[in-house]
């Protein structure tokens, strides 16, 4: 069984639970996501099923959007709720349009520090290893866009939802508008309602997978929506999977090779009007 599915990932739940589960449901061993979750996270999880975990790296989203709440007043050594707090500040008067300003300012590009709870690696490591063994290590800093910050209320808690780049936390984010007001802040609710086009309202519950087992969405479907589809002969099919240079009459950096509705290989272009196998998904 090969594809997508598009899951409402539970509070609580690790997205590897979900993998977990998933894995249980289908009987099968090669199951994957596209993006992690923080356990007290909500929302859209892409989950991959056989040939599509080959294909992962074609299938991460650029743009995600979220739905964000922030204690004021309180910061904890997670970032969020579930973490102890090591830092308590009086919370100032603010005001609807106050904070509608700070959000506005802070659109764009720009670099962000990952929190020390992460699974981002550093020389072999994940940080969050570093940081259970308090021990102290420098983070990269890493480049983020903040597309759109809308405010959807303010008071003792913000609650505000933002499309990002992927690679954005948006742990650190909340603590930097608490900071921006004059406090301190933790993230103490958040639900993904987007990944690239892939929206809530399109995922399923794990009730609803464990009990009707549905069909994956298409690769096929998933990967010509978003590159350009290059349809091969059955000679041209083999000369990919054997790694030889195929010459096509097209004008792409990157694409996908299928035949008969089923995906081949991610290919790029070598040279001018030559391109080669990038990822076999056969």
């Amino acid at each position: 069984m090969d594809g997508l599915l598009y899951v409402k990932k539970p509070k609580d739940w690790t997205s590897f639970d979900v993998v977990a589960k998933i894995r249980k449901i289908y009987g099968i061993q090669s199951v994957g996501h596209t993006g992690t979750l923080d356990p007290m996270a909500t929302g859209v999880l892409i989950v991959m099923l056989g040939k599509a975990c080959k294909a992962n790296p074609y299938l991460v989203h650029d743009t995600k959007e979220y739905i964000a709440r922030i204690k004021l007043g309180e910061k904890t050594d997670t970032g969020d709720c579930w973490g102890k707090v090591i830092e308590q500040k009086p919370v100032p008067r603010i005001h609807f349009e106050q904070v509608a300003a700070v959000l506005n300012s802070m659109l764009g590009r720009q670099t962000q520090i990952p929190p020390i709870y992460s699974a981002i690696k550093k020389d072999g490591k994940k940080l969050y290893e570093y940081a259970r063994k308090q021990q102290v290590v420098a983070i990269d800093e890493r480049q983020i866009e903040l597309f759109e910050l809308e405010l959807l209320e303010a008071d003792q808690e913000v609650c505000f939802r933002v499309v990002c780049s992927s690679g954005t936390y948006i742990r650190t984010l909340a603590e930097d508008i608490a900071a921006r007001l004059g406090t301190v802040g933790t993230l103490c609710c958040l639900s993904r309602t987007r990944v690239g086009e892939v929206r809530l309202e399109q995922c399923l519950d794990m009730e609803e997978i464990e009990k009707n087992h549905p069909e994956p969405f298409s690769l096929y479907d998933a990967l010509t929506d978003r590159y350009p589809a290059i349809e091969v002969n059955e000679e041209t099919e083999q000369a990919i999977r054997n790694g030889k240079k195929i010459s096509l009459n097209a004008v792409f950096q990157l694409g996908v090779a299928v035949r008969n509705h089923k995906v081949i290989a991610m290919l790029e272009r070598a040279e001018t009007g030559l391109y080669r196998n990038k990822r076999g998904l056969w």
